[in-house]
């Protein structure tokens, strides 16, 4: 457990601060969710919100589970150091990505495109939103549109060998990503300012490339830890 709680950290991190790609991603949608609600009807918008986060945090773990379950088998063969220093890789990158000094994450998108094509008719026919459940469900389809932050996350939470702790990675990472698209349904501009700021990012950037280092199997695990 305890080497875990580093890893539910940098996905907590990853979510938080790759919530400038979210934004990119599903802030068009997170405005249309409440455009027909009046402003003065706070309580009903904060709702659905709520309600399509929800949905879209279960598909995220969800799919950690099912992706998890491969890595397991990975991890119970020889291949088990090799997919540790995977899972090294990609924190590291992907704390290049949040850090801005590299994006080549986003090409993973395309693993995913031929699946959203078959989801997204399904997801476009419950807009408008006029239900809860109907925005539950409306964030449980679109937790798989093709996104390269969420893809990498996927890749390196499965890397972890043990499909329930990648399904809780998942979970910590789209628990991350909740304050910055909740801030956007509920027009908080503040919130998202200081998240966008270039010193928040890099900082967290170098912790998750800190926290990647330590999972590089080698003597130097003992050195940071002692630090």
């Amino acid at each position: 457990m305890a080497d875990l709680l580093p890893l539910l950290a940098s996905a907590l991190i990853l979510g938080l601060l790759g919530g400038g790609h979210c934004l990119g991603m599903c802030g068009g949608l997170m405005g249309a969710l409440t455009l027909a609600i009046p402003p003065e009807q706070r309580g009903r918008r904060l709702q659905l919100l709520m309600a399509y986060n929800l949905g879209r945090i279960c598909s995220y773990a969800c799919a950690g589970l099912i992706i998890g379950l491969a890595g397991w088998a990975v991890a119970t063969s020889p291949a088990a150091m090799a997919l540790r220093v995977v899972a090294a890789l990609l924190l590291i990158a992907m704390g290049l990505y949040l850090a801005g000094w590299w994006s080549g994450l986003t090409r993973i998108e395309a693993l995913g495109r031929g699946l959203w094509r078959h989801i997204q008719p399904l997801a476009t026919r419950l807009l408008p939103v006029s239900s809860v459940p109907r925005a539950l469900l409306l964030g449980a389809l679109w937790g798989w549109l093709p996104c390269g932050l969420v893809y990498s996350t996927l890749l390196w939470a499965a890397s972890q060998g043990n499909a329930a702790h990648s399904a809780l990675l998942m979970l910590a990472f789209g628990m991350g990503t909740w304050p910055v698209l909740l801030a956007t349904g509920m027009a908080a501009e503040r919130t998202r300012a200081l998240l966008r700021q270039r010193g928040v990012r890099i900082a967290g950037g170098l912790l998750v490339m800190l926290f990647g280092l330590w999972t590089l199997p080698g003597p130097h695990q003992h050195w940071l830890m002692g630090h």
